[in-house]
């Protein structure tokens, strides 16, 4: 399964830019969208039913903000509009499909900015963990739930990458870490390989990056 996330930043605006291209190229099964920005009925949804996938809203209340989507080229058994949270669902951050062996959630976080909105990030979060907690006991057939997450800067995401990378690597699994923050990429940071190159390789007789 491929599995992307892609923070669009407006959903319409993106599509304007090339979105549906780029999203052909990648042939990606399922892709996450965080920020649509937009109510479903204010997008041209034929462009993605043309690429094959069924696709699924979740918008806030309030016009042209927050919002989540999932792409999918398999039908889920299961699609849940949010969370059962109000406050969570009132900004449309959460949506979930489930398949037959994996549960699929786009993500959207809030905002650490400001001190007001670092405090209610961090009760998002201590009340995201109950509800996927929660979530494991009403879903006891689903083995895996893949959160998919974005949002804006001072969310942790980086430091959650970097976790994320390292329990995979101790659990057995090959894991890359590839840093695509053209403004303050961090993960070399983090795993104190500041001043490290990485070694090419000749792979069918082109020149690529050695993981």
């Amino acid at each position: 399964m491929k599995l992307l996330s892609y923070n669009v930043n407006g959903i319409r605006a993106a599509l304007n830019k090339g979105f549906d291209s780029w999203l052909a190229a990648t042939q990606a099964d399922i892709i996450c969208i965080q920020e649509t920005k937009a109510l479903e009925e204010q997008v041209d949804t034929s462009v993605f039913e043309k690429l094959g996938y069924y696709h699924y809203w979740f918008s806030a209340q309030k016009k042209g903000y927050s919002g989540v989507a999932i792409f999918s080229k398999s039908k889920p058994n299961k699609v849940v509009y949010g969370s059962g949270i109000d406050h969570m669902d009132y900004e449309g951050r959460i949506l979930r499909l489930d398949f037959d062996q994996v549960s699929v959630m786009s993500l959207y976080l809030p905002s650490g900015t400001n001190p007001e909105r670092l405090d209610y990030k961090f009760q998002f979060m201590d009340e995201f963990q109950t509800y996927i907690d929660q979530l494991k006991k009403e879903i006891p057939n689903i083995k895996n739930i893949i959160a998919i997450a974005s949002g804006k800067g001072g969310v942790g995401k980086s430091t959650i990458t970097a976790n994320t990378a390292v329990t995979l690597a101790k659990m057995g699994f090959n894991v890359g870490v590839l840093d695509a923050d053209v403004y303050g990429p961090s993960q070399h940071l983090m795993f104190d390989v500041e001043k490290a190159r990485p070694l090419s390789v000749n792979v069918d007789g082109r020149s690529k990056m050695k993981p």
